[in-house]
């Protein structure tokens, strides 16, 4: 029994789902998906189109909206909104330390997360749009990894699209992780640039931090190392409209005196622990590079090997001269499976899935090039998480595929740009732009 509840302006409707754990064997194990209905308190009676989200990720449920904030007000003029927490997220059955132990041991757990990708997530929203809407197509928006995913709809279900949206989110369709992280790596180093010409104060505060860092064992009061890379994987602020500013405030009370010398403040440490902890979300971690994973050629944790080709984020060796400390961004690294404890149990199991070389495609170039559901997509120029040129060659490739290219937002501009981005991405899709 489903039920519903009201916030300002809106009213919300619990939605749980069983959908089988692998689609070419739906008679075998199932799981549970949550997701929430919202529609505007004006419009709850009537019968309206559906709109299903697609959060980014890999690894978070949907976003918990208070009301109609963000592109969530300009979607419920028109639409009924499916936030959906894709499998292992949110209150759909979890994916994480204390639970993937269920499945039996590493090797075990491994093949169980081959479950959670793209794929079947379309497969996912085909089964729950069946059940919601009565069978009618509905409206995907995809941010980031749900723009991914998206594509991965395009490609596999495209009959269950009235219209595909994507923010931030268009991949490559053929290219290894290798070929991500060494498109990155530049752009993460054109990003920490600009912060430290905005607040070149930070350069003096950052070089602090890691030399404190390299000469003192810190563990943060959660129980996660932090390590100089650990510090400088804080980087990931920078693809967000705020995070430069976000990144200035916390390195400028980094420090405390106290009786026993200078030490990191418990403040800092506190915000820390925050932003580097995947406690509540460890499926980020265990398959991040697996969303790029298509062919016969593993993983391999690509961000640590292509990083050594890049040695101006070697932090020890910055330090050894006058240079700023330059932060990394978007990328998944072996030691973070040491140094946090809500991955340290998960170390073998990300071992096995970075070593796995039988994954499926996610994309169909055929079918995206014979598209016939309107489509648009949100390319920020110079996004720090998504490769434009990657982002550019793919929506070529999708035949009819509007795109809107602006250097006004960051990667997260569907939030920071209220109903904007989302009232632009409809307009093009529907010829009305």
């Amino acid at each position: 029994m489903s039920l519903s509840y009201r916030q300002p302006g809106v009213v919300l409707t619990d939605r749980r789902f069983t959908v089988p754990l692998d689609h070419d064997n739906p008679s075998g194990e199932t799981i549970g998906l949550y997701a929430r209905e919202v529609v505007a308190s004006r419009r709850a009676h009537e019968d309206l189109p559906w709109l299903v989200y697609l959060q980014g990720g890999p690894g978070f449920g949907a976003n918990r909206f208070v009301g109609k904030p963000a592109w969530l007000g300009r979607a419920l003029e028109d639409y009924r909104v499916l936030l959906l927490d894709q499998r292992g997220t949110g209150h759909s059955t979890p994916a994480n330390r204390q639970t993937l132990p269920l499945r039996g041991g590493p090797a075990e757990q491994a093949d169980y997360l081959t479950h959670f990708r793209g794929d079947s997530i379309v497969r996912d929203c085909e089964a729950v749009r069946r059940e919601v809407t009565g069978g009618a197509p509905w409206t995907a928006l995809g941010q980031s990894f749900g723009g991914f995913c998206t594509v991965s709809y395009l490609s596999l279900a495209p009959e269950g699209l009235s219209a595909a949206l994507i923010t931030g989110g268009l991949p490559t369709l053929d290219g290894h992780a290798d070929d991500v992280y060494r498109a990155a790596y530049p752009r993460i180093e054109r990003k920490v640039a600009r912060h430290y010409d905005r607040y070149p104060q930070d350069v003096a505060r950052a070089r602090r931090i890691a030399e404190h860092l390299l000469e003192h064992d810190v563990v943060l009061p959660n129980g996660f190392r932090l390590t100089v890379e650990g510090f400088q994987s804080l980087g990931i602020m920078l693809g967000g409209g705020e995070g430069s500013h976000r990144l200035h405030f916390l390195l400028e009370d980094a420090f405390v005196r106290t009786p026993g010398g200078t030490e990191l403040s418990d403040a800092f440490q506190e915000e820390v622990q925050a932003l580097l902890s995947y406690a509540s979300h460890p499926l980020y971690a265990l398959v991040h590079e697996a969303i790029y994973g298509q062919d016969d050629r593993p993983t391999a944790w690509s961000a640590e090997r292509v990083r050594g080709e890049f040695p101006q984020f070697d932090a020890a060796k910055t330090l050894a001269g006058d240079g700023p400390i330059v932060f990394t961004g978007e990328s998944v690294h072996p030691w973070m499976f040491d140094c946090d404890p809500a991955l340290r149990p998960l170390r073998e199991t990300a071992e096995l899935l970075a070593a796995r070389t039988d994954w499926r495609p996610l994309y169909d170039p055929a079918r995206l090039a014979a598209n016939e559901v309107p489509a648009a997509a949100a390319v920020y120029h110079d996004d720090m998480y998504v490769d434009t040129a990657h982002a550019l060659a793919t929506a070529r490739s999708i035949k009819g595929l509007r795109t809107w290219v602006t250097d006004e937002f960051e990667h997260d501009g569907v939030r920071a740009g209220g109903p904007r981005v989302l009232d632009r991405l409809l307009a093009l899709a529907h010829d009305e732009a």
